[in-house]
């Protein structure tokens, strides 16, 4: 790989320069922009994450537009296909047309994401996921029962998300889901439908440090979500004494750490793939940071949660959020399902049952074949949703 490309990948030579230093063993090597094409090519081709949802036809199209690793280029060749979905979208909603326009629109959505992705760091990057953003709230205000963007007032900012209740529900009970790494709040309001069609409401959050939140990543970050529920509590037509969290990979971390801190307003938690203790040591860093999994980018990613640049800050700032540390898994907690893959790279399974062994009983679902997440070829995303994290949800706001 020419050092400029990699240069660009990372963003800074002194980076490059600690990545290659950890690039030792059986650790695998950064991608290089031919292996990469391939890849996202390969994973498009069989809907898999994180390209699950776009037609492999344009992905070709947007990667045959991108000769190297720069995050500009890539933002722009895939915001051109999301450009012309936009387009789409309007002239359908001109003529009248509001399911093929709301289908344009959330594809435009997709797109623009996928060339902000796996963060937004660069110009082309944060435009991308702009335009995606207003894109997606096109397609929200032409459902059926359209989603709400909740503004929540918390410390002289908002809170932003998106709220969807059934119709016809007084005070429906809900689910506060919490995107990931490298997920955003929209992708979690795409699945509402599948919540509101059983009687539950969904509050769609970024993770701190991502997207539209508010905070960075700081154990104190945790306010924030206690904030939401106090304003959940105000609303009439939410029943605040029935909700519950849904962490999605980093947000999981979230999920657990409310699980304690908010065990007496909250019915139940699922942590799928998220951090407790081992991922936040440097030890287990070294190894997952160049793992094959993660498509590309992982530690631009991680890095703009905590708000640093550099290898041994980020290294540095981790051990302080460990659960372990803080002492909070050895305390009762609400109800917790944990969700995970025995062959995860990027977050350690073992973060998994250091949880489940202490604190409060919780229940377990492990994929012994699976990765972050879960997921497999068999367990793809929509199958655990659909067949484990959804209906334990509905089980838990019932009892």
């Amino acid at each position: 790989m020419r050092s400029s490309s990699v240069a660009r990948l990372l963003a800074a030579a002194s980076l490059l320069n600690c990545v290659a230093a950890l690039a030792q063993g059986d650790i695998a090597p950064i991608r290089t922009w031919q292996e990469l094409k391939t890849e996202t090519l390969a994973r498009a081709e069989r809907n898999a994450y994180p390209v699950a949802g776009l037609p492999a036809k344009e992905v070709a199209e947007a990667l045959a537009n991108i000769r190297s690793l720069d995050r500009d280029e890539w933002a722009s060749a895939f915001s051109a296909i999301g450009q012309r979905f936009l387009e789409f979208a309007a002239a359908q909603k001109a003529g009248g047309n509001r399911p093929d326009a709301r289908a344009s629109y959330l594809m435009a959505w997709r797109f623009f994401a996928f060339g902000a992705w796996p963060v937004a760091n660069s110009p082309g990057k944060r435009a991308a996921y702009q335009k995606g953003a207003a894109a997606f709230r096109e397609c929200a205000a032409l459902l059926d029962r359209p989603l709400e963007v909740a503004r929540i007032p918390y410390n002289g900012a908002e809170v932003v998300g998106y709220l969807a209740l059934p119709a016809g529900a007084r005070a429906a009970p809900l689910v506060i889901a919490i995107a990931g790494l490298d997920s955003r709040k929209e992708n979690a309001a795409e699945r509402a439908a599948a919540y509101t069609s059983r009687g539950i409401g969904l509050l769609a959050l970024d993770l701190p440090g991502t997207g539209e939140s508010p905070a960075k990543v700081d154990a104190a970050a945790a306010r924030m979500f206690s904030r939401v529920i106090d304003w959940l509590q105000t609303r009439r037509d939410v029943d605040a004494t029935r909700l519950a969290v849904q962490g999605s990979s980093w947000g999981s971390y979230w999920a657990a750490r409310l699980a304690f801190v908010e065990r007496a307003r909250l019915r139940g938690a699922v942590v799928q793939g998220g951090p407790v203790h081992g991922y936040f040591q440097p030890e287990w860093q070294k190894k997952a940071l160049l793992t094959r999994e993660y498509l590309f980018d992982l530690f631009a990613a991680r890095a703009a949660l905590y708000g640093v640049s550099r290898l041994d800050e980020f290294l540095a700032y981790g051990p302080r959020l460990s659960l372990q540390e803080s002492g909070l898994i050895d305390q009762n907690s609400a109800p917790v399902l944990l969700v995970g893959g025995e062959r995860d790279t990027q977050v350690p399974i073992d973060d998994l049952y250091l949880l489940l062994r202490h604190g409060s009983p919780k229940e377990a679902w492990v994929n012994p074949q699976g990765g972050h997440m879960g997921r497999s070829k068999d367990w793809p995303d929509e199958r655990i949703f659909r067949e484990v994290t959804l209906p334990w949800l509905e089980s838990a706001l019932k009892r």
